[in-house]
């Protein structure tokens, strides 16, 4: 499907051929306003290599890890973890469609939801805290005889497994106004909570069936850093913005969606950057 995706998918908006010149100029116009300095720049290892001295992109990293394991342990465990309900193979596989289902629909409620309001931190924590209720609630009753309530927490563990890895790339890719950069911090971050799937597949171990608590605690855990890590990435963008006001004797309070990208360009080393948060 790459070979495929190479051929057909077009290099960029201003190469799509079943775009009109019109259609064109207006997607170079929204990138230009709303993500890149300058759109489709030549990529320079240099200049995308310096992602890496901002701490901001460490606790990036440190967050894709944190929602890396909870994403892969739903993915890859759900149906060891309803199998504890006592139903047969089949109907255990076919009980994991509906969380899923749910899950796919708080994805879209989170994900406009941001957009809306603007803010992407909230969402992303708020993410993080579904996923961390449903395996303690998981972990902390007796499954046999409160099935329902463990397979309520099933849905509640799927909530929050797929919106925060999507609204914390949107995230850091809107603090990043340079290409370079972004595609640097992206091609890191996503293989890091994809290599997350080790945690999962090393602690759900088969002498720990049916309850599997010690994975259970291990991915409630990397939620619940998730959670703070979050928090206090985005408390800090918040502090950070009010004190680059105050220096430059802004009345108001400015935003990351307030500055214009070409401002944006060089990152917080900049008087004029804002942090979108």
């Amino acid at each position: 499907m790459a070979i495929v995706a190479f051929i057909f998918l077009p290099y960029s908006a201003a190469h799509a051929k079943f775009l009109t010149e019109d259609e064109k100029k207006l997607a170079l116009y929204r990138m230009q306003v709303d993500s890149s300095s300058v759109v489709n720049e030549s990529f320079v290892f240099r200049d995308a290599i310096t992602i890496l001295k901002e701490p901001t992109s460490w606790v990036i990293l440190a967050i894709e890890v944190c929602l890396g394991v909870p994403l892969q342990s739903v993915a890859l465990f759900l149906p060891q973890i309803i199998a504890r309900l006592g139903y047969p193979t089949v109907k255990t596989n076919l009980y994991t469609v509906a969380p899923n289902i749910t899950g796919a629909v708080m994805l879209l409620i989170l994900g406009f939801a941001s957009d809306y309001t603007r803010w992407r931190f909230p969402f992303v924590a708020l993410g993080f805290f579904f996923t961390f209720m449903g395996f303690v609630i998981y972990a902390a009753i007796d499954v046999e005889k409160s099935l329902h309530v463990a397979y309520f927490a099933c849905f509640v563990m799927t909530w929050g497994t797929s919106a925060p890895s999507v609204l914390l790339d949107v995230m850091y890719n809107n603090n990043i106004a340079s290409e370079n950069r972004r595609v640097l911090l992206t091609s890191i971050g996503i293989p890091v909570a994809n290599l997350m799937g080790l945690v999962p597949s090393n602690v759900f171990r088969n002498e720990d069936a049916p309850d599997y608590i010690p994975a259970l605690a291990t991915t409630a855990a990397f939620g619940g850093m998730g959670i703070l890590l979050t928090l206090g990435l985005g408390a800090f963008m918040i502090f950070d913005n009010r004190r680059r006001d105050k220096k430059q004797g802004l009345g108001v309070r400015m935003r990351g969606p307030d500055v214009s990208t070409a401002l944006m360009r060089e990152g917080p080393k900049s008087p004029d950057f804002r942090w979108y948060y």
